[in-house]
Order: C-alpha cells, then structure tokens, then sequence
C-alpha cells in the first residue's frame, strides 16, 4: 500500500545517495567553505597596500604678520600662511585692505618671503611660491610685501613677520634624479647620463623628465633614446622644435627598477646650466593636486 499522507515514505535517489556522489558533494562542500574564508581574508597586495604610511592631508597654517598703514587711512592687515602635506611647502601672504569709507576692496599681495630656523635661513621665494618641506620646528617667516588693492585706493609696502610651529613629518621622497657628470665646457660635446628613481609603492611607473638649458645659449640636447623628444615651438603647422630643450616620456619606473636616459649636449661658444626636473603621479590620480615636481641635479658649465 503506497503512502499519500504527510506520514508518506520519502524516496532516495540513487545517483545522490551512491558513494561517489557522497564523496563529490562532500568536496564541493570544502572548496564552498574554502571560498567562504579566503573571500573574508584581505589579499596580500591589500596587506601590503594598508600598511603603508598615509599621507598628510593638506593643509595650511596662517599667523597675523603685521599691519601696514598709509596717507589717507590706507591700511593692510598682512598674514603669512604656509601650506604643508607634502613633500614641498607653499608660502602665502593674504591681506584684508581698505580705507575710510564705503569702498570694499580685494587685496593683491607680492614680494618675497624668507624661512629661518635658529637664526639660520631655510629657504627664500617670490610671494607666493613653495620649496622643499624642511621638516617639524619652529620656524621664523619675514615677508617684503607690496599690498595694492582693487579698485586702486590701497597701495602700501612694508615688512611683515610671524613665527609658525610646523607639526608634520617630513615625508620621504619618492623619487630621485641622478646625472653622472656636473660639468659642461665650451666648444665640447658632452654626454650624461640621467638616472631617474622611484623609491616609493605608492603611485605608478610614470614620469616626465625635462632638461632645459639656457634658451639664450647655442647649446644643444639631443639623444637617440625613441621616449625623448625635443619640444615644438611656435603656432600649428610650425615644425620648430627647441633644440636647448629634451623632454622624456618615462612609463617604467619600478622601485629596484630606475630608468636611464644618455643625453649629448653639444656646447658652441656660450656656456649654460642645464637643470633637470621630472613631473610624477602619486596615488589618487584623478585628484588634481596629487602629483609631485621633483628638482633633480643642475649641470654647470666652465669657461
């Protein structure tokens, strides 16, 4: 008598119940599990991602520097700012301007600043530009400034001082320029060759290096490296190309990795430095202020 009741027999199939299918299932369900926990477990390349250092967030000090006074009322109340996060400062002088009445101006500030520590100078500039991050202290910041306002009504010069205390770390750099020669002389072809390093995980294998000499001179960079080109000038269809000038499209730099470029500067009669500098991405690259521009070695030359 067959059951048709809740009570009823349940029938087994064969082919689950037969020992290979046990055995498979049995198998199926360790990889199941297998993946489970190696899908909980960050990879290694997370590992080692995470345990990277992270980056200062940018960010800017700003003291009261002093207040500059004039004929008529005129009056400029001078702060200098220094923008820290990276492996270059950037100093600043903003300006609250005005004179007696109902006129609200907007202030334009220039000069030059100077860096001192320990009565030791740091670093100097043109207001506003950066240099290179000196690291953690107290630092002294003296400005030259020219305070001129718009509409035209402020017009004032003077010096201005503040005294700020720099807390973040000095970052490590994460690349490096190396040239085997550091001398140029007239009537001479010369070859260097640049070594350009990335020390750092963080961001990619690319790079632009650019040698410039002095546009004014007769040097000349040329080099049969297929990734350097000499830069065009003038309007399109213009194929003038600058010829005291070499600029390297590098997409290979791995740490342990450094790239080489041979360059030949060929020297008539006018001697001329030839600096190098190289532009690089860093990680969150479709941020616009997350590259970096390195300073790499300048060649003198000797007459």
């Amino acid at each position: 008598m067959t059951g048709t009741g809740p009570v009823a027999a349940v029938q087994e199939d064969p082919v689950l119940t037969s020992p290979t299918s046990r055995r498979t299932l049995a198998a199926l369900a360790v990889l199941a599990a297998a993946e489970v926990a190696l899908l909980g477990q960050p990879s290694a390349e997370a590992v080692h991602r995470s345990a990277a250092p992270p980056v200062p967030a940018p960010a800017t000090l700003c003291s009261d520097a002093g207040i500059l006074k004039g004929e008529g009322g005129q009056r400029a109340s001078v702060s200098l700012c220094v923008g820290t996060g990276g492996p270059n400062i950037s100093v600043s002088a903003p300006a609250r301007c005005g004179r007696p009445g109902t006129v609200k101006y907007t202030c334009l500030t220039s000069g030059t600043w100077t860096v001192r520590r320990d009565g030791q100078t740091i670093a100097t500039g043109p207001l506003p530009s950066g240099k290179e991050y000196p690291g953690p202290g107290t630092y002294d910041i003296s400005g030259s400034v020219h305070v001129r306002s718009s509409p035209a009504g402020v017009d004032l010069r003077g010096e201005v001082h503040a005294t700020l205390t720099l807390t973040e770390p000095k970052t490590s750099p994460t690349h490096r320029i190396e040239v085997d020669r550091s001398v140029l002389r007239p009537h001479s072809v010369t070859a260097l060759t640049y070594t350009v390093a990335r020390d750092s995980d963080r961001g990619d294998g690319s790079a632009r290096l650019g040698l410039i000499a002095e546009e004014s001179s007769d040097v000349e960079l040329t080099t049969s490296d297929p990734r350097c080109v000499n830069p065009l000038t003038g309007r399109y269809p213009s194929t003038t190309r600058s010829g005291h000038a070499l600029d390297c499209a590098l997409t290979d730099l791995q740490p342990g990795r450094p790239s080489t470029v041979v360059v030949q500067v060929s020297v008539q009669d006018t001697c001329s430095t030839v600096v190098s500098k190289a532009g690089y991405w860093m990680p969150q690259g479709q941020t616009v202020l997350t590259g970096g521009m390195l300073v790499g070695p300048t060649v003198t030359c000797e007459e």
